[in-house]
């Protein structure tokens, strides 16, 4: 037989050390399995951890994400699976907008920018931050007019609030709808916000003894003002140019909006131009037609600003499907313009009885603050109800109680236990309760 080459002789003996390596290993692990570890690290080795799901790892990962390749476009995208979305209401004129956060599917407190509510009346202006300003004039000792660079230029803050539009959940005034909760309660979100205490602001201009009202404007198309009292001026107004850690977006009032914590939404006046004070408010048709609460009577109740405790059962609510009886977490958000939340009480038939839900960490004033419940759900027909109690010791009350302090004249303020109905097969529904 001829003699091997000097590469066949090197291929035989590289063949024969991994065989015998493979040899060494298979032994070392019978070895360790007789002496009780290899069930250890046969499940390591040999299975994926109980429940996941093995996938095979992708030629190109740039095409499973359905992307095109070079994904960083300077500016994060979320994935192509969260598809949450603000629900926008059509109008008879475009350049009237409305649209509501997705609390549904919300998680913790933060409402993303993206999907913050907005309201708003004659369309989003396009304004130059570098040629912004704002004018403070009016019963103060100098008046000034600050550009963004120079309102930056104060010591910052940032605090995490909501806000919450007034006409919130005045669907739900007359009698239940089929609207989810999005629909119903959508017309409130939470950011943290940042910017500077208007207070600091005026420190360097001198407000005048005599002031005891602020009219803030903004700069869209339709001029809104609103009266604002000197006590919530000094006390925690703020000028805000970012939400989220970034400058706050066009539709929620870019480059400068005034953030009032725990007033309604309309007072926290977006593209914020100019600040006036004076010694009497000024009673715009934002006040009056709009923004007050009409009585049975024909009377009204004028600058009702802070937004009473609320709260809403995010899970499950309107239009949810419960599968399969058992274990569920009841959860929501609990709010109130009136400080902290002190707590949130659930019900889970109709009222009768009570129970302390848990609030999850942090608890902040004037801010959403998120609740959960353990439930068993035993596959018979339940109502569940929140209602919230804050730092002052108001107690959420009932629509049928609203109803008999306001009347059905009311629009704004509909701060009312929503009740969700669960039927026998697990579809949840709107419903009124007493």
């Amino acid at each position: 037989m001829p003699k091997p080459s000097a590469i066949e002789v090197v291929a035989e003996t590289e063949t024969n050390q991994a065989d015998n390596s493979r040899r060494r290993f298979l032994n070392r692990m019978a070895q360790l399995t007789a002496g009780g570890v290899g069930g250890i690290i046969a499940n390591q080795v040999n299975a994926s951890t109980p429940g996941s799901v093995e996938y095979a790892v992708p030629k190109d990962p740039t095409k499973v994400q359905g992307r095109e390749p070079s994904l960083d476009k300077g500016y994060g995208t979320r994935s192509q699976f969260e598809t949450e979305t603000r629900l926008h209401l059509s109008a008879p004129n475009k350049q009237v907008s409305v649209s509501f956060t997705p609390l549904e599917n919300s998680r913790g407190i933060i409402t993303p920018s993206g999907l913050h509510f907005e309201r708003h009346y004659a369309g989003i202006p396009t304004i130059d931050p570098n040629e912004h300003q704002l004018f403070i004039y009016g019963l103060v000792d100098s008046p000034q007019k600050f550009s963004i660079d120079a309102l930056k230029r104060f010591p910052s803050q940032t605090r995490t609030h909501f806000i919450e539009c007034s006409g919130n959940s005045y669907s739900e005034w007359r009698k239940p709808t089929k609207q989810s909760v999005q629909e119903t309660h959508g017309l409130t979100s939470c950011s943290e916000w940042t910017g500077v205490l208007l207070s600091t602001v005026l420190k360097e201009l001198g407000v005048k003894k005599n002031a005891s009202w602020m009219l803030a404007q903004g700069r869209d198309a339709s001029s809104l003002i609103r009266s604002i009292p000197i006590e919530k001026v000094w006390d925690d107004a703020m000028l805000v140019y970012a939400q989220n850690g970034e400058a706050i977006r066009p539709e929620q009032g870019y480059p400068l909006r005034l953030l009032l914590p725990g007033f309604e939404g309309n007072t926290n006046v977006k593209w914020l131009h100019s600040l006036k004070f004076t010694d009497q408010p000024m009673l715009s048709r934002w006040e009056t037609s709009h923004y007050s609460d009409l009585y049975e009577d024909g009377k009204s109740r004028l600058f009702s600003l802070t937004m009473d405790a609320k709260s809403v059962i995010t899970f499950p609510s309107a239009g949810m499907h419960l599968d399969k009886t058992g274990f569920y977490e009841i959860t929501g958000l609990a709010w109130t313009g009136q400080g902290r939340v002190k707590s949130v009480e659930v019900s889970v038939d109709d009222g009768k009885t009570w129970q302390k839900a848990m609030l999850q960490t942090p608890l902040l004033p004037n801010c959403h603050t998120r609740f959960r419940l353990p439930w068993e759900w035993n596959g018979e027909l339940a109502v569940i109800q929140s209602r919230c109690i804050d730092e002052t010791g108001y107690v959420q009350p009932t629509v049928t109680q609203l109803i008999a302090e306001r009347g059905l004249n009311s629009f704004y303020h509909q701060n009312g236990i929503q009740s969700w109905v669960i039927d026998k097969d697990g579809y949840v529904s709107n419903t009124h309760r007493t």
